[in-house]
This record gives C-alpha cells, sequence and structure tokens, in this order.
C-alpha cells in the first residue's frame, strides 16, 4: 500500500526541521511541493531549499503542482472554503495514483505544522473516503508560527495558573478578548482585528515572516502600537506580494490565581 508522510517544515527556517522530519523526507520516493503562484513563490523556494539541504537520498524526486486560488470569502464562509478543499483533493488524488508506485511513499512538506490551521489532513481524509485511492498516513510534527512568535519576542505563552485561546482573526473580531483566558494567539487575520479592541491597554506582541531573514517584531501596549503594526503590515504586504503573521495579545499584569 502506498504511504504519505505529512511533514512539518517548520515556520519559515530550515534551521526548525527537526530530526525526524529529515529522516522522513529521505524515506520517500516522490516529494511534493505546491506551488502558489508567482506572489508565493518564496512559500514553495523554501521548500526547495529544505530539500537541497537535507535530502541526500539519490532515488527521491520532486514534483511539484499549482494550488488552485481559493475564491473571495462569500457571506458563509465554510462553502467556499469547502469547494476549495475540494478542488484539491482532487489534485491531491491524481498525485498519489499518478506518481506513486502501489509500494511507494510520497511526501507532503507543510508549513508550520499539519495539526494546526492547517488543511492538508483533512483535505488527504476527502481523498480516503472518495475511495479511489488507498494510503497509509503518518504524520511528523513541526515547530508552529505561534512557537516562534514566542521565541522571538522571549516570552512564555501562557502565564502561572491563566489559560490561552488559539483561534483566528475572524473569530476575534466576532468576539474579542476571551472573559476566561489572560492571553490569546489570534492567526489567520488579515483585517488587524486587534484594533477593533475598546481595551488599548492590552500588551501586543505581533510578528510577520517569522523565523526568515524578512521577519517583522513588534511588540507593546496595543494603544501605543496598534497603528505602527497595521501600517507596518500593508508596507510589507504590498512590497512583498503577501504576508504570513500572528500575534499573542495578553490582558496586562500576572493573573491573580496560581494552580
Amino acid at each position: 500500500m502506498r504511504k504519505l508522510l505529512v511533514i512539518g517544515i517548520g515556520a519559515g527556517n530550515p534551521d526548525h526541521m527537526t530530526v525526524q522530519a529529515i529522516d522522513c523526507l529521505n524515506r520517500a520516493d516522490v516529494l511534493f511541493i505546491p506551488d502558489k503562484g508567482k506572489q508565493k513563490n518564496d512559500l514553495a523556494e523554501l521548500r526547495r531549499q529544505i530539500c537541497d539541504r537535507f535530502v541526500t537520498n539519490p532515488k527521491s524526486r520532486r514534483v511539484e503542482f499549482d494550488v488552485p486560488v481559493r475564491a473571495e470569502p462569500a457571506p458563509s464562509y465554510r462553502p467556499t472554503v469547502d469547494d476549495w478543499h475540494e478542488a484539491i483533493a482532487a489534485i491531491y488524488e491524481s498525485l498519489i495514483r499518478d506518481e506513486l508506485a502501489e509500494d511507494g511513499c510520497g511526501a507532503f512538506l507543510i508549513w508550520g505544522d499539519p495539526s494546526l490551521y492547517d488543511s492538508a489532513l483533512r483535505i488527504l481524509e476527502r481523498v480516503r473516503l472518495r475511495a479511489n485511492v488507498a494510503f497509509e498516513l503518518e504524520v511528523i510534527p513541526g515547530i508552529t508560527a505561534v512557537q516562534a512568535l514566542a521565541a522571538s519576542h522571549s516570552t512564555a505563552l501562557n502565564r502561572i495558573g491563566d489559560s490561552i485561546l488559539v483561534t483566528t482573526g475572524r473569530r476575534f473580531r466576532q468576539e474579542g478578548m476571551p472573559d476566561n483566558a489572560g492571553s490569546a494567539v489570534v492567526m489567520l487575520d488579515g483585517k488587524c482585528a486587534f484594533n477593533t479592541l475598546d481595551d488599548k491597554d492590552l500588551v501586543i506582541h505581533w510578528g510577520a515572516y517569522l523565523g526568515t531573514p524578512d521577519e517583522i517584531l513588534i511588540s507593546g501596549r496595543l494603544g501605543d502600537v496598534g497603528a505602527e503594526i497595521e501600517r507596518t503590515r500593508e508596507e510589507a504586504r504590498r512590497k512583498k506580494g503577501w504576508i504570513m503573521d500572528t500575534y499573542l495579545l495578553r490582558k496586562p499584569g500576572e493573573p491573580d490565581g496560581v494552580d
């Protein structure tokens, strides 16, 4: 039976690669490299650099494939994403069927970690449910943007006796800072939801292109740096053509309770 390795490659720095991830790269007969178009060529190029640096298996080969562009979100977000995932699932199915022998091993290189705000595992489950091609799955964890953010700001994600919420910009814009968590990590926020908050005393640690030579970091009181982050983010996105960023927001001071 075909074997698929879903490998977390870190948040943008080839040095994030674990020994396990490197070993798995070299187990694969085929390395699948997604191409998201000219504007996001950096994302494919990082994967190529990782393969150039770490792959020593002379029998492995690379197969690059185009990723369809997601439609602009409709009033209902989920159907848009569902259609996009279905299109990618069709591509995955053809790659597995056409590029891997019946006993072959293929690897998908996943930015960050496959388990956190990445859809590769869900899309592969769609392929499995189609029942047109059979495969076994193995997942290799990687360093996430959340870990890279905390490391770059030299801060711990959690505070003693306190909880953390990990959410998206879309949900954060709707729900705001939670009452039951002193800290919130916000991902996939294209509209700077933090600037909609009334509490300007919150502390924000923001980072873009984490782990890469283009990394940008800003932190401080939300009321003091919120506008600077929004301006910096837009300038960076316009210059590079894309941006990947995340941030940690927390209430000032330590929580009262200690477990």
